[in-house]
């Protein structure tokens, strides 16, 4: 059985997979790839254990950033996101990322998010204000552990504060988050109700995960960043409407990517791109790089890594056709241990020494399970 967080995973018939998606707007780096990577993994050893995976990964094509980028380039938003998922389906299958099995994207769920806000709102979750909509956020950031001032300041980072200088004054309270929001000039909008407008960020995740899957999920994957706001109003509006908790029976928060002590992101101009990587390393190095640290810690790139990978990668290659003298290296014994590593909180790191260590069998049912080679 695997566990997540410590936290056991029973399932009975196939496991239920969200993935938060990226927005189409740019190329993948490695900090997208570490989530994508170690979410795969997760469904691989669910399926080595004989569990049905169906993975649901979106794609959110309706955000402010993905809007402005177009714009800049001068394309419909829609086109633009196109092209990027293309590369970005790309990059995936060039890191052996397994198909997914649902992959929604958030234009065409527009339906399904008016018809959230619509059941929030009369379930008294919501209430309209000169056509938004806002979820009642009262009690989200106590059940995600943040404090008043921390959230404020990731509601505001996130994009769930759109007024300049200061709280929006159609919000009853300053943890009330938008499930519909008026389009402003240049933004793509949508008939409602309300008037024309469009889906908030968290409304979108909600409506496509109960869309796809219903009322709950047995593990929901996602960077780290996301836990709060995103992750925690997602659940909220999930559970508000369907009265089922958990909406997520485990969570996969990914660890962060760094380079010098800065997440690694467009804003702080130090990304890292897959493709670059892959042009001169194998695959299997790069997505060893990616699992060389626990999946739930923040971990700081430099490009000796990925020598070290490369190395490592050998070396267990070399040990998955060893022969130890008076026994065969194939062990059962090894195997074994190594998948319940794999199976304990995904513990990679165990599974590679047990690999390296055993070798033969052990070793190449490692190799397979983690897509290394």
């Amino acid at each position: 059985m695997l566990t997540i967080g410590r936290r056991p995973l029973p399932v009975v018939g196939r496991a239920r997979m969200y993935v938060c998606g990226i927005t189409p707007y740019d190329t993948t780096h490695l900090g997208h790839a570490r989530t994508f990577v170690w979410a795969d993994v997760a469904a691989r050893v669910l399926r080595h254990a004989g569990v049905p995976v169906e993975v649901c990964r979106n794609v959110t094509d309706v955000d402010d950033v993905l809007t402005s980028a177009a714009r800049r380039a001068g394309s419909p938003y829609d086109s633009f996101a196109a092209v990027q998922q293309f590369y970005f389906d790309r990059d995936m299958a060039a890191l052996h990322v397994h198909p997914v099995t649902y992959e929604p994207r958030a234009h065409t769920y527009v339906p399904q998010v008016v018809a959230l806000a619509r059941a929030l709102l009369e379930l008294g979750h919501a209430y309209e204000r000169d056509g938004a909509v806002y979820f009642r956020g009262s009690g989200v950031r106590e059940r995600a552990g943040i404090d008043a001032e921390e959230a404020a300041r990731l509601l505001a980072e996130f994009g769930d504060d759109p007024v300049s200088g200061g709280a929006d004054p159609r919000r009853d309270d300053p943890a009330d988050v938008a499930i519909w929001r008026p389009s402003a000039k240049g933004e793509p909008g949508w008939p409602s109700e309300w008037g024309e407008g469009r889906p908030g960020w968290h409304a979108e995740c909600a409506a496509m995960a109960m869309t796809t899957y219903g009322p709950a999920l047995d593990l929901h994957a996602g960077g780290a960043d996301l836990r709060f706001p995103h992750h925690a109003y997602e659940a909220a509006m999930a559970e508000a409407v369907t009265g089922v908790r958990p909406f997520a029976r485990a969570w996969l928060h990914v660890g962060v990517v760094r380079v010098d002590g800065a997440k690694m992101a467009k804003s702080a101009g130090n990304l890292v791109f897959t493709t670059d990587l892959l042009r001169h390393h194998p695959v299997g190095a790069v997505r060893l790089l990616l699992l060389d640290h626990p999946w739930a810690a923040d971990w700081d790139y430099h490009p000796g890594g990925l020598e070290e990978a490369a190395a490592r990668l050998e070396r267990l290659h070399r040990a998955a056709y060893r022969t130890a003298a008076g026994r065969p290296a194939a062990s059962a014994a090894g195997e074994r241990a190594a998948v319940r590593a794999l199976l304990d909180d995904l513990d990679v790191a165990t599974a590679l020494a047990i690999a390296e260590e055993e070798g033969g069998q052990a070793a190449r049912t490692v190799i397979a399970v983690l897509a290394l080679g």
